[in-house]
């Protein structure tokens, strides 16, 4: 018997800046409390690196430029598999807001720059961001890699 699922694509934006990252916190009480950079769905025929871009400014009132695709994160929960397209980008303007009205719906509490040793301290997805961002961007992120699909934590 095979099981009807959604299939979700979506992409976020890798901004740092000064050796910090930018993080948005999601929090439901009870629920969930983690940082993410932002992202979310790819809207109607948005190339994913307008999708990206577009998030990133929703939710954080930072413009990101020049993004160049550093990861492709696969993961699934009961109702749906998702694809993620992480890419790295420049920090182009703007000014830290949280306010935009889809932040309440999608539970984001905070936004924020982080540094490693902050990152550390706080609960991070996805989880291969703690283990290796700062190595990849050292780096130069020479070509993007794909991580193992794995079953995501909160929904």
């Amino acid at each position: 018997m095979t099981t009807t699922r959604s299939h979700v694509i979506s992409a976020g934006a890798l901004v740092q800046d000064v050796g910090r990252l930018l993080l948005v916190r999601h929090a439901r009480l009870g629920r969930y409390d983690f940082w993410v950079p932002p992202g979310g769905q790819v809207e109607g025929e948005e190339a994913l690196e307008e999708a990206a871009l577009r998030e990133c400014l929703e939710e954080t009132g930072i413009v990101a430029a020049a993004p160049r695709l550093a990861y492709i994160e696969e993961f699934h929960c009961p109702d749906a598999r998702h694809v993620k397209f992480w890419f790295a980008c420049a920090l182009a303007g703007g000014a830290l807001d949280d306010r935009h009205p889809g932040n309440r719906l999608e539970h984001i509490v905070e936004v924020g720059w982080c540094t490693p040793a902050e990152m550390a301290a706080r609960v991070l997805m996805p989880p291969f961001l703690q283990a290796r961002y700062w190595q990849d961007l050292d780096a130069g992120f020479p070509a993007p890699v794909r991580m193992p699909l794995r079953a995501m934590s909160y929904w």
